[in-house]
């Protein structure tokens, strides 16, 4: 008796195994998908902060040269 009740519950697991296995792999999928997400917005963060900083170091500088002359053009 023990040994039918065993087979029985090995193949409830397993019917039981199979429904949750591609739960699972979307799960990681999804988790694949949010950290390729994460690594892209990171990088877009370091590259804004860095283009930032150069923007104002050139304003910094700009502001601190005297502006140039234009030439006229001639009639």
């Amino acid at each position: 008796m023990s040994e039918s009740n065993s087979r029985q519950r090995q193949q409830a697991e397993d019917a039981f195994g199979k429904t949750q296995s591609p739960r699972t792999a979307r799960d990681r999928a999804f988790d694949e998908i949010d950290a390729t997400k994460a690594a892209a917005e990171e990088k877009t963060s370091k590259l804004r902060a860095a283009r930032l900083a150069r923007d104002a170091q050139s304003k910094a500088e700009s502001a601190s040269k005297p502006a140039a002359k234009r030439a006229k053009k001639p009639k």
